[in-house]
């Protein structure tokens, strides 16, 4: 039985087993001269010569063990040597010199070595989870307990004072435009008012709800305010609960949108999952969970008449704790951009507070107005205002911390040797290019949702200082500058914080990305 072994100086081995007989040896002609053993190295350095006579290497016969590779090659180069005659003497020296042994490899991994490593990322030190520890637990210790105090438990759920009415769908078969006549009227002649205005006579045939299968003929005044209905349109109309087959029980709304968000939706998910793969599946699992926390704690805590601005705090650490370790696993990498996003947000409440109060904001404004007039009762619309700045300015916080804590960690991956200060320089230079877009984006998401004042109040002819100084107007300047301090103030925050943990965690190995 043979098995092939290996060593690092004489490579491969042969090893034959004790029940395999071994080749019978040639016997040797007594008669020719016996070859030296050994010879001692010349005076002069050159390697010793074959003696006179000496025949030639007998050839191996069949399954002989060969010799060792150092062996072979020495007696290769005393053959060589001997046929040539004398080398140089220097380059007989340098051949003569004795090889440095190979460094053994030391299977434990213990040593100095030079090789990296393409296995998982090493886990952070013993310090580093420490201290991560004593800083984000009793964060998110405060975060559940806010929860659980402002939760209205047991208190009955808000219904708005106003009826709203049961949404009913329904299709539009015929539109016709006309005078606006009420019910029972009759047109007479042809002529018409000039100063009154058109109204668009509509038949919407029901689709669901009490009347499902019944048509009823409504009269939707024609204005610039009001959507232009045509036949075939799928809309909703809201039912009142009167007479079903009276007209005045239902009243014309809006269209159906459903169908084209759920694609519009639909092609979000196949994007982010196509692109994130497991990572994009994860964040919107986080985007659902967020949505989650908004419906279920956050708006009944404020409807139930709890503090808008700490129902905010709570809701956006809970949010904030979600979305991150969720989408970004759970490592020192990403409680470093929690720890960055907390002090953000923090200032950003403490600014937004204190220049509300300095401008005399009240936060009252159309919609405000409207959710007055449907709970039946005030609410503190300043706290409302502040709360809409936190958790508008969350997401792009996000962004921000992440972006630079993996800058900071792709550093010190490529240059394990950098101290923490070193490590800050270079990522607070990305981080000044990251903030720039930042507060634009954030700039822009708040200039186009106010964009319809911005017009009203680019037409009103009052001055500059009077626009910028309304309150719809201050409103968007507040909540733009107050998150685009914390924004701007996140990057070096961030950073510090990220430099001074990654110096303090293994280098992890750098490995190719792949698509």
């Amino acid at each position: 039985m043979e098995t092939d072994g290996s060593d690092d100086d004489t490579g491969p081995i042969r090893r034959i087993s004790d029940d395999v007989p071994s080749p019978p040896r040639a016997r040797r002609d007594p008669s020719a001269p016996r070859a030296p053993r050994s010879a001692a190295p010349r005076a002069d350095g050159q390697p010793p010569r074959r003696a006179a006579g000496t025949p030639p290497r007998r050839p191996r016969p069949p399954g002989q063990t060969p010799p060792p590779a150092n062996r072979r090659r020495a007696e290769q180069d005393t053959d060589t040597s001997a046929r040539k005659g004398p080398r140089d003497p220097k380059a007989a020296e340098v051949a003569a010199e004795p090889r440095k042994p190979r460094r053994a490899v030391n299977p434990a991994g213990h040593g100095h070595g030079h090789g990296h490593s393409h296995g998982p990322a090493a886990p952070a030190s013993r310090r580093v989870k420490l201290l991560l520890i004593w800083l984000l637990v009793p964060i998110a210790l405060l975060t559940v307990a806010g929860m659980i105090v402002l939760y209205p438990w047991g208190k009955p759920a808000v219904v708005s004072a106003v009826s709203q009415g049961t949404p009913v769908h329904g299709k539009i078969t015929t539109a016709t435009s006309g005078p606006c006549l009420e019910q029972g009227q009759v047109q007479v002649g042809t002529q018409t008012d000039p100063g009154q205005k058109p109204c668009l006579a509509v038949e919407v045939s029901m689709t669901d709800g009490p009347a499902n299968g019944q048509a009823v003929r409504l009269t939707v005044p024609i204005e610039p305010s009001t959507p232009r209905f045509t036949v075939d349109d799928k809309v909703v109309l809201s039912y009142n609960g009167g007479n079903l087959h009276d007209p005045s029980s239902f009243q014309l709304l809006d269209f159906q949108r459903g169908l084209p968000l759920t694609l519009l939706a639909a092609l979000f998910a196949i994007a982010v999952i196509v692109l994130g793969r497991w990572r994009g599946l994860a964040a919107l699992v986080a985007l659902g969970l967020s949505f989650v926390v908004i419906a279920l704690f956050v708006l009944p805590a404020i409807l139930s008449g709890e503090n808008p601005l700490l129902v905010a705090i709570a809701g956006a650490g809970v949010i904030m704790f979600i979305a991150l370790y969720l989408t970004h696993g759970l490592s020192a990498r990403t409680s470093s951009a929690v720890l960055g996003t907390m002090v953000s947000l923090a200032l950003i409440g403490v600014l937004s507070a204190l220049f509300s109060a300095a401008s005399s904001l009240t936060g009252l404004d159309d919609s405000t107005s409207t959710l007055i007039q449907s709970l039946g009762h005030g609410i503190d619309t300043r706290g409302l205002l502040l709360a809409g700045v936190v958790i508008g300015s969350l997401g792009v916080l996000d962004d921000v911390t992440i972006t630079q804590t993996s800058a900071v960690w792709e550093l010190r991956r490529a240059n394990p040797s950098l101290g923490w200060k070193e490590l800050y320089s270079a990522g607070l230079r990305i981080g000044r290019d990251h903030v720039g877009s930042a507060v634009n984006t954030l700039v822009m998401a708040y200039a186009g949702a106010a964009l319809p004042v911005l017009l009203y109040s680019s037409i009103s002819g009052v001055g500059l200082g009077a626009i910028l100084g309304s309150e719809d107007i201050a409103q968007e300047l507040v909540r733009t500058l107050a998150g685009s301090v914390g924004i701007v103030a996140a990057v070096p925050v961030t950073t510090v914080l990220a430099a001074l943990i990654a110096s303090r965690e293994p280098a992890e190995p750098a490995v190719e990305a792949t698509v």
